[in-house]
């Protein structure tokens, strides 16, 4: 994978998370409408063409972002409601299995 080629966009490319949130803002979301995805542990090397919304219903990721200095990593988990802008690349190590709903933004 080539290393994007304009690093000071990569400041932006933070993963969001609110720590479970009320079942009020869930619904409002429209989060149990949305498709589910789960993954045993191991590691993922992912890139997001499109920004994702999802909720943690299960599960325990330490989520690395690829290129940056600093090797910045932070741990989502059951109960967390967590986006993932556009344009990240990171590396997924689960250490529990994941079960989440899941949104993609359109194009």
């Amino acid at each position: 994978m080539a290393a994007p080629s304009h690093s000071s966009s990569d400041q932006n490319l933070k993963v969001i998370i609110e720590r479970n949130p009320l079942e009020s803002r869930l619904s409002e979301l429209g989060v149990k409408a949305w498709p589910k995805w789960g993954c045993p542990p191991g590691k993922l090397t992912l890139k997001y063409d499109a920004r994702e919304t999802c909720y943690f219903v299960k599960g325990k990721v330490k989520v690395y972002s690829k290129g940056s200095s600093s090797n910045e990593c932070v741990e989502v988990g059951a109960g967390d409601l967590v986006i993932f802008p556009k344009g990240l690349s990171c590396i997924w190590d689960v250490s529990i299995a994941v079960d989440k709903y899941y949104k993609f933004d359109p194009p």
